[in-house]
């Protein structure tokens, strides 16, 4: 699990295409029209060469395209974002785990909670970004977001302390799928044949990549059922505040790490790691400080990243993209930071690839029936 932040939009920030020469009286159907236009000129009324105005269905069609080029933008800037917060997450814990008598997972999402606010901030200084300020009924409205997060990051910690990493990546699986039918039922989406399929490939591929350690203890069973439902409520929630709570993107950035940091500052209190971090000398460097700093510059990132992906394309599609995040960090885990990758850990990757492929051919052609129709 990324360590620091998935969180994850329309507003005011959505804009819709105007098309010069367009009119909001195109008759419906789909046939070009023209309208003559008329100039005074000396009491004579001179008519000029009429306009011709695009059909809508040529308007539609360019509107198709356009969000789908959209949503692969969207995908591709959180997969990457995603990815690099990990790698770096990963960096920094093997610098100065050995440090200390434990891990200060939930403090580093504090600190890079604090980094991404002081970064929207000074870009609503220079100028560059706008959002109101912060406003308590706002804050109210996006809370539950930042509640299903911190239940997410908590009981995802549960679930690694009393589970394999294998039983856990199967789970995450049922996750996807939980995602998805409340996406349909909640939202109306449709549930396309092969996007089922395509889940239940990766689904039957964790399977098989953890069946020499089905061990599963009741507490285990519990926790990592509880970290399901708080990653589906994340996500599924998101998508209902990113539509409701009129923010631009930037503005739910901020909201959503000043929030982060209030709810999760009490829990480093009370877990011990505030009083870990303080006395331990040995973090207290400006190499320590410079790396924490850099993650949660990429956090910044990441934030806007996924809200716009749940925006763009919806949280099934949100849901598989983190399942297939797994294939390049694994492999960049292995290049970087000489992690050793299973036998079972590359079957895995191959049913995912598939299991990615059977989706991204779902979505094209369900993206062409749309435009067709």
């Amino acid at each position: 699990m990324s360590i620091g932040a998935t969180m994850r939009a329309t507003s005011p920030n959505h804009m819709e295409d105007v098309e010069l020469g367009s009119s909001s009286s195109a008759n419906k159907s789909g046939t070009a029209r023209t309208r003559p236009m008329m100039k005074l000129k000396d009491s004579n009324i001179v008519e000029l060469q009429p306009l011709v105005e695009p059909s809508s269905k040529s308007s539609k069609g360019d509107g198709e395209s356009s969000s789908f080029s959209k949503s692969v933008i969207a995908s591709t800037m959180y997969s990457g974002c995603s990815i690099g917060m990990v790698l770096v997450n990963k960096s920094l814990a093997s610098s100065y785990n050995h440090l200390i008598d434990g891990d200060l997972n939930i403090l580093l999402v504090v600190f890079q909670a604090v980094t991404a606010v002081i970064c929207v901030e000074f870009s609503k200084f220079m100028g560059w970004v706008e959002y109101p300020n912060f406003n308590t009924r706002t804050a109210r409205l996006w809370a539950p977001v930042n509640l299903f997060f911190c239940g997410m990051l908590f009981t995802g910690m549960a679930s690694m302390q009393h589970n394999s990493v294998p039983m856990v990546t199967v789970f995450k699986n049922i996750t996807n799928i939980m995602t998805t039918i409340g996406d349909c039922i909640l939202y109306g989406a449709s549930i396309e044949l092969l996007v089922m399929a395509a889940f239940g490939i990766m689904l039957l591929g964790a399977i098989f990549a953890a069946r020499n350690d089905a061990d599963v203890t009741q507490t285990g069973l519990c926790w990592m059922l509880a970290n399901c439902l708080c990653t589906s409520g994340y996500v599924l929630y998101l998508k209902y505040a990113t539509k409701t709570v009129k923010l631009s993107k930037f503005g739910m950035v901020f909201y959503n790490n000043v929030l982060c940091s209030c709810f999760l500052l009490p829990v480093t209190m009370f877990n011990g790691e505030l009083s870990m971090f303080l006395n331990t000398s040995a973090l207290h460097t400006v190499d320590y400080a410079v790396k924490n700093w850099f993650a949660g510059f990429v956090g910044f990132f990441l934030n806007f990243a996924s809200l716009n992906c749940v925006a763009q394309t919806g949280p099934t599609t949100y849901a598989m993209i983190g399942s297939l995040n797994k294939i390049p960090i694994a492999i960049f885990g292995y290049l970087i930071f000489d992690n050793d990758i299973s036998p079972e850990t590359w079957r895995f990757i191959c049913v995912s690839l598939c299991g990615g492929i059977l989706y991204t051919v779902a979505k094209l052609r369900a993206s062409r029936r749309k435009s067709r129709s």
